[in-house]
């Protein structure tokens, strides 16, 4: 046994499929960047089949990425993983992860074929996708929930067929950790050539156990290969959180006897990033990356760790990256300054247009502000004002008045394409006013489904308030982001920033959980 615990990040695909976490291939592309500097070994880019623009991403990511391997979801079958094949050509590794459903739950309703039918099935995906590539992933989908006899059958053909990495999920999060690692050791036991691939595990957090049951996998059942998300990003209750197993490893290496290429320094940055990204808040009192984590508000703690800090505190902040995001720019700060710590982020911006504009927006802030930290720049360079050009609707001022037992009045100027509309409203606050005078001409339709504000930086009321806007409409659940020293601006970007992705029209394919 291998003891190289193998960490594969989903979040750029499965993290993605979380209502509302949709991203632009620019933001992929950053968040990928960042998880190459967190030293992942396999970055899951996205699900090239999906749609025009998840074939862009993985290519885009592709194309970029050296030291990660790069993968591309496809479903069992020729087009899924040609086109895979297709967008993952410049990658410098690159791997095509395949899956079809072997639960008779997911056999019977979903699939409509019998035992026989998907056996043939996914010999003949891996059989294609190997003369393709040299590294094929295969995963039962819902495969804690399949018949043990069968699903070795199956893993078994893949096998011998060329499959490198044998991924069991636990799609549904059903699992119990001593049952599921019981389930992985058992199953290796039964397929005669189990010694050929190494074995993954993919949990799911619906009981809240995703990432007891990953690690169960690894020490009962012997799997080399952790699938996992930033913050735990995923629908539903969301996926296995990479900080977590990855600190649990190094933290109990005396238990677990294995060692993960992640450097941890930068998995708060990450954390930080993808939060920012996707507009899905974490919660303070979140292991490893949560605001909380290393506070100590009991008088007993406090005391403790001012005396000797290992009697209440297992890892240090500073090794998981809470020390990395010092104050690094200033007002004085000039344009070279800038655009090396966009570098540093990971932030690529195409033409020296782009950097010069998002240079304006950094100087105007800092006028506002006299700190300006990562969280900052990252939240500057995602701002729509910055990539105005490829935005259908772009805020361009904004007033409000509010006082004492007076109803609050906003008057808001915004462009859609090339028109630029006036309107104002009342509403019950002032961010209530902005938003119905924004939607009195947009007429959407949309439904709010959450409202969130955040400061992106602790300890001071400078900080930047960060806005997140959920909407629904027709189906479709989309997350819009926007910061800015002034909340009420930050919540008319943010509904701005929703209205923009409710406008684009990408479909998209649906993929395994």
């Amino acid at each position: 046994m291998s003891d190289q615990l193998i960490i594969f990040d989903t979040t750029l695909r499965d993290g993605e499929q979380s209502p509302g976490a949709s991203m632009t291939k620019d933001e992929k592309l950053r968040i990928a960047r960042q998880l190459e500097r967190l030293k992942v070994d396999v970055i899951e880019a996205g699900f090239a089949a999906a749609s025009h623009g998840d074939f862009e991403a993985v290519k885009a990511i592709a194309d970029a990425i050296r030291d990660s391997t790069v993968c591309s979801l496809a479903r069992a079958n020729d087009r899924d993983i040609a086109r895979a094949a297709e967008a993952l050509q410049g990658a410098a590794r690159r791997r095509i992860h395949t899956f079809i459903a072997t639960s008779e739950l997911h056999m019977e309703k979903k699939l409509r074929m019998t035992r026989e039918q998907v056996l043939e099935q996914a010999i003949q995906a891996v059989r294609f996708a190997r003369n393709l590539t040299d590294d094929i992933e295969f995963s039962p989908e819902d495969g804690y929930r399949s018949d043990p006899e069968f699903l070795a059958r199956v893993v078994e053909a893949v096998i011998r067929e060329g499959a490198r990495t044998i991924n069991i999920p636990d799609t549904v999060g059903y699992a119990i950790p001593e049952l599921y690692g019981q389930f992985i050791k058992t199953l290796r036991e039964r397929v005669p050539n189990s010694d050929q691939a190494i074995w993954s595990v993919h949990c799911h957090n619906d009981l809240g156990m995703a990432v007891a049951n990953s690690l169960a996998g690894v020490k009962i059942g012997g799997a080399r290969q952790v699938e996992c998300t930033i913050n735990g990003l995923g629908e539903r209750a969301g996926n296995c959180s990479l900080e977590e197993v990855v600190m649990a490893v190094k933290t109990r290496r005396d238990y677990f006897g294995l060692e993960v290429r992640v450097d941890p320094s930068q998995i708060v940055p990450a954390s930080k990033m993808v939060s920012q990204t996707t507009g899905f808040v974490i919660q303070p009192n979140k292991a490893v990356v949560g605001a909380n984590a290393f506070a100590h508000a009991s008088g007993i703690h406090q005391d403790g760790v001012l005396k000797a800090r290992d009697t209440y505190e297992i890892m240090r902040a500073e090794d998981v990256g809470w020390s990395a995001n010092k104050i690094v720019l200033g007002k004085l700060s000039g344009r070279n300054a800038f655009k090396q710590r966009l570098q540093e982020l990971g932030v690529v911006l195409e033409s020296e247009a782009e950097i010069n504009a998002a240079f304006v927006r950094f100087k105007d802030l800092a006028d506002r502000k006299a700190e300006i930290f990562d969280e900052d720049i990252i939240a500057l360079v995602m701002d729509e004002s910055v990539t105005q050009d490829q935005e259908h609707y772009r805020l361009v001022a904004l007033a409000q008045r509010s006082e004492t037992g007076e109803r609050p009045q906003a008057q808001v100027v915004f462009a859609a394409g090339e028109v630029e509309y006036r309107t104002e409203s009342d509403g019950n606050g002032p961010v209530d006013a902005v938003l119905k005078a924004i939607e009195s001409k947009v007429g959407s339709g949309a439904e709010m489904l959450l409202y969130s504000v955040s400061a992106i930086t602790s300890g001071s009321t400078e900080s930047q308030g960060e806005v997140t806007v959920r909407l629904q409409h027709a189906g479709r659940v989309v997350n819009g982001v926007g910061a800015d020293p002034d909340i009420v601006v930050a919540s008319a970007k943010a509904y701005l920033s929703a209205l923009n992705k409710l406008q684009s029209k990408t479909e998209r394919v649906a993929a395994q959980g």
